[in-house]
């Protein structure tokens, strides 16, 4: 399904327009003609990975809804070079102008997720293990990254805390142990959640995979602990799902693939991915 059918991306795009262009864009009424035809150009200005084509021409149709659509010969995920013009889009001068900043600011944020997601990857490529992200996301901007994160080629993890139950220490804590906060999930929650129990050590491990969890978050481990937890879970219950978490850096990820988990949650990926440099170069045509 196009991810932009969701209603409240659209909104939000109306959102970001109306916090920049605030009452009007006083330079660009001052210094261009109405009704000048210009195309923009998007410029790589650095190695990239292209994510956030179709919300770029969601700024610009919010803007003027008979704009044309964006043209490119590349799709989103493409990899492209430094140098590369990747995109291009034709219409009134005005509103190329206008609409430019928030449709870069976009694009640039989401490139920079999806980039550094296909890093991440690449890393792991050869494993069974499957990179995901996490809820650690700019406020307002969640779809955006997490789409960018499936752009890049990884998966995505809860979308919000309605999305299933993820049992952590403090929620351990509150309940009274893992045991009693697995059997009360297990009553209040539907039969198709699936139930994860964050441990740190091979008893809460026992524990969490003896009272039904149907999988274990090992978190903040070394890949030499993760590899001894994922045998000893494997001899508890083979089915279960391991994941790995905290401090998840391309230095050093694949040596927790390698250790035998099915997932690496990796929460930099949204919160301190690095906006790429890309430009709009407007011309008259």
């Amino acid at each position: 399904m196009n991810f932009l059918e969701n209603s409240d991306i659209l909104a939000d795009i109306g959102e970001f327009l109306r916090e920049d262009i605030g009452r009007g864009d006083v330079t660009t009424q001052a210094t261009v003609a109405e009704n000048v035809r210009g195309m923009g150009k998007f410029l790589a200005k650095e190695n990239l990975v292209i994510c956030g084509l179709e919300v770029a021409e969601a700024v610009f149709a919010h803007l003027d809804p008979e704009n044309p659509e964006i043209e490119s010969t590349f799709n989103e995920g493409d990899e492209v070079e430094a140098g590369t013009v990747f995109a291009t889009l034709k219409g009134y001068a005005d509103v190329l102008l206008t609409g430019e900043r928030v449709a870069l600011n976009l694009m640039q944020r989401m490139s920079g997720v999806a980039t550094l997601t296909r890093a991440y990857v690449k890393a792991v490529e050869g494993t069974n293990a499957t990179i995901v992200d996490t809820r650690k996301t700019t406020p307002g901007l969640r779809m955006l990254e997490k789409y960018a994160v499936n752009v890049g080629g990884g998966k995505n993890h809860r979308y919000g805390l309605d999305d299933g139950v993820l049992i952590k220490d403090n929620h351990i804590a509150l309940a009274g142990g893992i045991t009693k906060a697995v059997s009360a999930a297990k009553l209040k929650v539907g039969h198709l959640h699936k139930i994860e129990v964050e441990i740190s050590n091979w008893a809460q491990l026992r524990e969490a995979v003896e009272a039904g969890a149907d999988i274990v978050l090992l978190d903040n481990q070394t890949p030499e602990e993760a590899r001894k937890l994922v045998e000893m879970a494997r001899s508890l219950n083979p089915n279960v799902l391991l994941e790995a978490s905290g401090g998840m850096d391309l230095d050093r990820v694949r040596f927790f693939a390698e250790a035998g988990v099915d997932l690496i949650s990796v929460g930099r990926l949204t919160h301190s991915a690095r906006a790429l440099d890309i430009s709009f170069k407007i011309q008259t045509v």
